[in-house]
């Protein structure tokens, strides 16, 4: 079973911690609110940290 990071952008606060983390997978939109730009880079930094950095808890694992 695969899964998948996703933004609840509704609860997102667009600190940009998660950019900072993993500037690769996440990006701030023009909304200031981060999404995943590109899931498959999530193997080049650490996505577990950047959930757990997230103040709001928006970030999670959803599975596909």
């Amino acid at each position: 079973m695969a899964r998948k990071l996703v933004v609840n952008q509704e609860e997102c606060i667009g600190c940009g911690s998660c950019v900072e983390i993993c500037p690769e997978v996440f990006e701030l939109d023009e909304n200031e609110k981060s999404y995943v730009k590109n899931q498959e880079a999530c193997n080049t930094c650490d996505c577990e940290e950047a959930i757990e950095t997230c103040p709001v808890g928006a970030i999670s694992w959803e599975e596909e």
